[in-house]
């Protein structure tokens, strides 16, 4: 059944699709995953736990160094700030049609001042054209000093992409925000779900980085991430090492329009049979959905926004599964 076709290639801990439940909650009858959910709580990766155990541990000891001499400055505050021109430092190629682009802060000694989640809007114009504007949402820490990070997709009529893709370190360029989106608070929803296709993983990776290095902070985490190949899945790394650290509160699912031979995992484009398998049920309380992705995307799953402030109304999937305007976010 398709249910189990969703389990995702190449993953240690053995997802059974069939039960929305985790290892922390009663099993409901019929359900045969609790027993696998535990047996992969036991098996925690240790280098996923020394990764995010150290970055929990890092937190307290900046909070303490920033209690006695103050909160760092920001780089970006927002408001009438206007552009900042940074220099790129260094170009990493991540694959076929994505690179890592590292640009220097204007001082070693800053924070990026984006808050989650939040987005850099990106300009750049060239002499006697109109400026092109894009926002990207970080990948590195918020509280990453002297530099941040971004992961971009080159995109065949993509004017921003392609200039990116097009500059070598020692170039500029500018850069304004932070551009609020979804503000998160610790806890702020019991179980989220995160359905993202392409580079729309970016903003969901800045949620899960906030949720999962804070330990106060216990909400769930689902992500339904859609992609054409296996070699397109970014950060994939980093979303296994949080499966692995938090086996009873993180799960991830991959979907490939054009999988290997060797692919178990599901196959084709995020649908409803997968979502309904593995999403939060609608009359949860306390859930939220949110999605980031291509236009084909938006259109299938929960319709477009009307505009940065707007969220427009629900449709697609998520409407005929029954949920609300207000349990869904579109970034």
């Amino acid at each position: 059944m398709f249910a189990r076709s969703a389990i995702r290639a190449a993953q240690p801990l053995k997802r059974n699709l069939l039960s929305r439940t985790y290892a922390t909650e009663p099993a409901k009858s019929g359900s045969s995953n609790t027993l696998l959910y535990t047996l992969g709580a036991a098996g925690v990766a240790g280098a996923g736990y020394w990764y995010f155990a150290s970055s929990s541990s890092g937190q307290v000891a900046a909070k303490a160094k920033e209690a006695v001499s103050g909160p760092p400055k920001k780089a970006f505050l927002g408001g009438d700030q206007g552009f900042i021109s940074l220099l790129l430092k260094d170009v990493e190629i991540v694959n076929h049609n994505t690179k890592k682009f590292i640009f220097h802060l204007p001082e070693d000694d800053q924070v990026s001042g984006m808050a989650v989640a939040s987005a850099l809007l990106t300009r750049y114009q060239y002499e006697g054209q109109k400026p092109v504007v894009r926002p990207y949402t970080p990948t590195s820490d918020e509280d990453t000093k002297g530099f941040i990070e971004l992961i971009v997709k080159k995109y065949p009529n993509g004017p921003m992409s392609s200039h990116l893709h097009d500059m070598i370190p020692g170039q500029r360029l500018d850069f304004k925000g932070p551009l609020p989106k979804y503000p998160w608070t610790a806890n702020k929803h019991d179980h989220i779900a995160l359905i993202a296709g392409g580079t729309g993983i970016t903003p969901m990776y800045q949620l899960c980085r906030a949720i999962f290095k804070n330990p106060d902070d216990k909400t769930k985490v689902t992500l339904i991430f859609g992609n054409v190949s296996e070699e397109d899945i970014l950060l994939k790394r980093e979303f296994e090492d949080l499966e692995n650290t938090y086996p009873n509160r993180f799960r991830a699912f991959y979907v490939l329009d054009s999988p290997p031979k060797e692919w178990v995992g599901a196959k084709g484009h995020i649908n409803k049979d997968l979502l309904k398998t593995v999403l939060p049920e609608p009359k949860s309380e306390n859930i939220k959905v949110f999605v980031c992705g291509p236009p084909g995307l938006y259109k299938a799953i929960s319709g477009n926004k009307v505009s940065p402030t707007d969220q427009g109304e629900l449709s697609g999937i998520l409407k005929e599964m029954g949920y609300s305007k207000d349990q869904v976010y579109k970034f």
